[in-house]
């Protein structure tokens, strides 16, 4: 089992849901966490919730020069970089005839391109510590469903990427993976979780414990693509 305790960690999106279930885990076994959020000020937040030195950055991951900053401020104050988690998202839901341009753009230059750019701007930290790369996709990356043309085309296409960047960094001895969650319990899609009705979905610690095993496990090992689902549907 590998030891991460003062491994360095950057997860983008992570004031609130996955991102900060993620934080809260990874925190817990020593390491050095940074998290970004569109506002400083939200960052600073969930920060100061997180302790431990935890650093709050405002970052866009649809801005290549803001995500290059938070990386550069991240080796600034820790001093390198081990860990990339991918997180931050969103999600439009409609009919084709009734999702707007600005919803599929943001749709697409979030969940896709904003990852591309989060790994583009951190992959030569992470070559240099022969660190790790997590991506959070969903099962809406394997199973299309009604309403779901802009979010299915992003998640589809983050899992695609997600493999092929796993497959042009192995040989560097860079891990690389995929988590594909079903229902999470998380504010997303401006959803309000509730602990008696959403008790049966996914909860965000899950995702921690499950990012945490999978940084510990030995080196010869590369769980590349993970479907996680509840238990029960409802």
């Amino acid at each position: 089992m590998q030891n991460i305790k003062n491994k360095v960690a950057l997860i983008t999106g992570a004031t609130k849901g996955i991102g900060y279930g993620i934080a809260e885990a990874l925190i817990k076994q020593g390491v050095k966490v940074a998290i970004t959020s569109r506002t400083q000020e939200s960052a600073d937040e969930a920060a100061k919730k997180l302790g431990n030195g935890t650093l709050g950055l405002a970052a866009d991951v649809k801005d290549f020069a803001s995500q290059q900053q938070a990386v550069n401020e991240v080796i600034k104050e820790f001093g390198g970089l081990d860990i990339l988690v991918a997180n931050a998202g969103v999600g439009h839901f409609a009919p084709i005839e009734e999702i707007t341009l600005e919803q599929w753009h943001e749709t697409i230059e979030t969940n896709l391109t904003g990852v591309f750019y989060s790994i583009k701007a951190s992959v030569d930290a992470i070559k240099k510590a022969q660190g790790y790369i997590i991506t959070i996709s969903s099962l809406a990356g394997t199973n299309f469903f009604e309403n779901g043309s802009a979010y299915n085309a992003s998640k589809f296409g983050l899992t695609g990427f997600t493999q092929a960047v796993m497959l042009d960094l192995r040989k560097h001895g860079v891990k690389v993976s995929t988590i594909m969650p079903g229902s999470v319990a998380t504010h997303f899609n401006h959803h309000q979780p509730n602990q008696e009705k959403d008790a049966w979905k996914i909860q965000p610690e899950d995702l921690g414990q499950l990012v945490s095993d999978l940084l510990m496990m030995h080196p010869r090992t590369l769980p590349s693509k993970i479907e996680i689902r509840p238990t029960k549907t409802s």
